[in-house]
């Protein structure tokens, strides 16, 4: 059972999705009893075992496919001969309980300056991976950047470097403009979860400018939250660093952003009609 944990844990930190089946309940005959486990990825690879034969190649197929839409399902599997679909003679039925885990979502803060530290902490907070990089390395120590992940990299080399997917949320605050477009660049058409940039409206406006007439779209920068974060009017590194998480929630949870107190009186004065 240790070993079947370890595994978990060490498939979620490489960023695997994993489904894990359980039994959890039998009757009659079968060949494993509740509580025994399996562990199958998208790839149909395997760890562990729920009784082998038919019954098991059904499960890793329905596993798959629970991976795939993204959901976790209960299945029941028939044991007894002469019923439909029934996958084996041993006499009984088994339900397993098919639990998909995703790595936590992720947030990739490129720059490790004033501003990075307190989005570390907020959005570590907020419950989500960090990884701060950054290619000065006395700026990456665990005084200032506590409890999260740091990787000293080369911004040329970061395409090449760091994997990004569907879970990654990235914050472009670099030390400068020149290197903001650098990391940009190499981001731009990778299937991240949000991709942003810090700075100021003619900043933003400059910086677009120069990526149209580089060949890029409408389409790709329409792709960019920039200015990065909500419009609170924050002004310290703190406050931009929540205006920049809320806005990595409003994208993951989805929202409107505006204060609940009020959508209540929005709603209250349309119910009043």
């Amino acid at each position: 059972m240790e070993e079947l944990y370890t595994t978990i844990a060490q498939a979620l930190q490489a960023g695997e999705r994993i489904a894990v089946a359980t039994i959890v309940h039998v009757e009659g005959s079968t060949p494993r009893s509740t509580g025994a486990q399996m562990l199958v990825w998208d790839t149909g690879r395997t760890f562990g075992t729920i009784g082998g034969g038919t019954m098991e190649a059904h499960v890793v197929r329905d596993a798959r496919q629970a991976l795939a839409d993204g959901r976790s399902c209960l299945q029941e599997y028939s044991l007894v001969a002469g019923e439909d679909a029934a996958l084996g003679v041993c006499g009984g039925r088994t339900q397993v309980f098919i639990h998909v885990l995703q790595p936590p979502e992720r947030v990739l803060v490129i720059g490790a300056g004033h501003v990075a530290q307190p989005i570390a902490q907020v959005a570590a907070l907020a419950g989500f991976g960090v990884l701060v990089v950054d290619d000065r390395p006395e700026l990456l120590s665990a005084e200032r950047f506590p409890n999260v992940e740091t990787r000293v990299i080369s911004f040329p080399e970061l395409r090449t470097t760091l994997p990004v997917d569907s879970h990654t949320h990235v914050v472009i605050v670099t030390r400068s403009h020149e290197h903001d477009e650098e990391v940009l660049v190499q981001l731009i058409d990778q299937p991240v979860a949000y991709l942003g940039v810090i700075g100021s409206r003619t900043k933003v406006r400059r910086l677009f400018q120069r990526m149209r007439e580089a060949g890029y779209t409408e389409e790709q920068l329409a792709r960019v939250h920039a200015p990065i974060g909500l419009d609170i009017g924050a002004e310290t590194p703190a406050e931009i660093a929540v205006s920049i998480v809320a806005e990595l929630i409003l994208n993951r949870h989805g929202g409107c952003g505006l204060p609940l107190s009020q959508l209540i009186r929005q709603a209250a004065k349309e119910e009043g009609r």
